[in-house]
């Protein structure tokens, strides 16, 4: 059996362009979820290391021994990579996420990966390594036994078994913070606001909540950022954190882009509520063809001659049915509730959905923007 879609007709009868004021959003939430403060935020730290006490499921490669070596000299023995043979040590790459704050003393997961020919990471120790960030100054150290989460790899000659990745671990609060990263809140006295999502709209709502607190104190200077000059008893380190906050937790109602985003993999529809048609009129109908294969057997007759066989015959039966299609008048200015009410109306399948957006959107009569990931 096969379904095809016979008719999708979208006729745009009238475009009625009349003046509204912009629908403001129902969902009210606070300023610390639409927006972040810039200058906090993460930083990621990385490392070049040892592992050691392996099982024979090590590093082959000579690197890996120039690096034991290494460590083995700053420890006052005095060996070359060719007295190395064992397979017990593993040169592996580190990298962490150090959290805005942290001071010395604090600390933070780290992530462990192999960088040579090992097998395994499991039951191996990493030894001290430090960590550098960007600008090759170190700000953590790391040390401790590795964690697989339960991986292994184990196999013969002829079939091996694995479970999770057995080259990559983690070691839970594995680094130790050794220097604090500086935090820049200031810019001239002002801090600034960075909006997770760019829209005009929303950053002047921002301005204006803020100023009905600290008049004449926000200044919208793009559509992702929003510039607050602290009133002079909050201009210190120690009372910045006291102004964010009470900034931070303010109500706002922030403003979004119409959008209808579709997911053609999966049939997913998701639309916003401030999507708006023009009048159209949507015609759905449907063409099923039921296509049967059989196959008869026809056997010979009672007085067929001795030469008649068995033949097998093949049967084919077609039905076509097709659906009446249905007119619906979807009227200009409509919620996005009443626009999938009328939708509903014409009994369509969320495949369907997306034929229809897509031809009203064809058309003109979709204001919103349509994605199609």
């Amino acid at each position: 059996m096969f379904r095809s879609k016979l008719l999708i007709l979208v006729l745009v009868t009238t475009f009625i362009f009349s003046g509204f004021t912009p629908v403001q959003g129902s969902v009210t939430t606070r300023i610390k979820d639409i927006a972040i403060v810039q200058g906090i935020r993460d930083n990621y730290l990385f490392g070049y290391g040892l592992v050691v006490g392996l099982m024979g499921s090590g590093d082959k490669i000579d690197f890996s021994k120039q690096l034991a070596k290494n460590v083995f000299e700053k420890l006052g023995v005095i060996i070359t990579t060719d007295d190395f043979t064992s397979k017990n040590i593993a040169s592996v790459m580190l990298t962490a996420n150090i959290r805005p704050f942290a001071k010395p003393g604090d600390r933070m997961d780290v992530l462990v990966s192999s960088v040579g020919d090992a097998k395994s990471l499991e039951g191996g120790v990493l030894i001290h390594t430090t960590l550098q960030g960007i600008d090759n100054e170190v700000y953590a150290v790391a040390q401790g036994p590795l964690s697989l989460g339960g991986g292994f790899n184990v196999g013969g000659k002829a079939a091996d078994k694995r479970k999770n990745v057995s080259t990559t671990a983690n070691i839970p609060g594995g680094a130790m913070v050794e220097k604090e990263i500086p935090v820049h809140l200031f810019h001239e006295n002002n801090i600034r606001l960075t909006l997770k999502d760019t829209d005009f709209t929303t950053a002047k709502r921002l301005m204006d909540v803020v100023n009905a607190i600290y008049p004449d104190s926000a200044l919208a200077i793009s559509a992702a950022e929003v510039e607050i000059k602290p009133p002079p008893e909050f201009r210190t380190m120690k009372m910045v954190t006291q102004f964010i906050s009470e900034i931070e937790e303010l109500p706002i109602t922030p403003d979004a882009i119409a959008r209808v985003v579709i997911n053609e993999r999966t049939g997913t529809i998701v639309a916003g509520e401030n999507v708006k048609i023009s009048t159209v009129a949507v015609a759905h109908g449907s063409l099923t063809i039921t296509i049967s294969e059989k196959t008869e057997a026809s056997q010979p007759g009672s007085f067929a001659p001795d030469s008649a066989e068995t033949k097998e015959l093949d049967r084919t039966t077609i039905d076509v049915e097709e659906e009446e299609a249905k007119l619906h008048i979807i009227p200009d200015g409509v919620s996005i509730s009443e626009i999938a009410r009328a939708l509903n109306v014409l009994g369509v399948t969320p495949r369907d959905l997306m034929a229809i957006f897509q031809a009203i959107h064809a058309a003109g009569a979709l204001h919103a923007e349509l994605i199609i990931m």
